[in-house]
């Protein structure tokens, strides 16, 4: 059950980052944020709605707030690491965020077994390889590095709030209700200085809002995978050791870059197929183990 819920993480986690990308090539990343967050939380509010998710509310919930947090400054960095680059050194370096879950869960005494151990490891060093590392001397700015490392915590303690904001199904549609609000009144306030301070909120080709309403389809599916891991996660976290869950989501970077294989026509390049195939063999020993 929980190496079936996490891999469904790693799967819906990397095809939004692989559709949030491409969005980001067309218009500003706060809006991509904020977008496709607003259509996960008009969703996520008819769910709650109809399943009387509201009866959960407790204190709780302030996990899921935390995780609405520190969800959108974790994503910005990232994006803004991205844009310093270069990208081999930072898409890796983002997947370090698994360490936060893996010790959280080690903490509350998951004892994987020694099979578990090596898959852990194995998967680890997959998924950083998975991401592309440029190891011939690329230059890299610490400021760069500083926003990675920023991205990656965030990334894994978002993890680790979402497993502990609910303990039933109806209690985590409404954990994840009360994350994503948080993210859209951070992400928009964030979106709101930018503009004042004379950054775009819309596309520059002209297009405006038109261009917005367009993507809204690929909005939509960005923010509803984004919301359907943060789901499939908790669960996987809670019915299994969450080192296993953790690393099993965290192969995330494979799934983008095979999407991008698939979709793009972009190559493999040979430390990335290594990286796959040290991911799959990790996976194999961490669901066996």
């Amino acid at each position: 059950m929980t190496a079936l819920f996490a891999l469904a993480t790693a799967l819906l986690w990397g095809l939004a980052d692989f559709g949030g990308g491409l969005l980001t090539r067309r218009m500003p990343a706060l809006t991509v944020v904020v977008a496709s967050q607003t259509v996960a939380v008009v969703v996520l509010g008819a769910i709650v709605v109809a399943t009387g998710g509201w009866t959960e509310i407790g204190p709780q919930l302030w996990y899921a707030v935390a995780a609405g947090v520190v969800g959108p400054v974790a994503m910005l960095s990232f994006y803004k690491a991205l844009a310093l680059g270069p990208m081999g050194v930072v898409s890796p370096l983002g997947s370090l965020g698994v360490v936060v879950p893996v010790s959280v869960g080690l903490l509350i005494g998951d004892r994987p077994g020694l099979l578990q151990f090596a898959g852990i490891g194995v998967a680890i060093v997959g998924i950083l390889l998975a991401g592309g590392p440029e190891l011939r001397g690329a230059p890299v700015q610490r400021q760069a590095v500083l926003l990675t490392l920023v991205a990656a915590f965030g990334f894994g303690s978002v993890m680790a709030l979402i497993a502990e904001a609910s303990s039933t199904l109806t209690g985590l549609f409404l954990a994840l209700f009360v994350q994503r609000v948080t993210n859209v009144a951070v992400g928009g306030g964030a979106l709101y200085v930018s503009v004042k301070r004379g950054g775009r909120a819309l596309p520059e080709d002209g297009g405006g809002m038109k261009v917005v309403w367009a993507a809204l389809p690929a909005l939509a599916f960005v923010g509803l995978a984004d919301v359907a891991a943060n789901g499939t996660y908790s669960i996987a976290a809670q019915n299994g050791p969450v080192t296993v869950a953790a690393v099993l989501a965290n192969l995330y970077p494979v799934v983008t870059a095979l999407a991008a294989r698939g979709v793009l026509k972009e190559r493999l390049r040979a430390v990335q197929a290594a990286g796959a195939g040290l991911a799959l063999v990790g996976t194999v020993l961490l669901a066996t183990g």
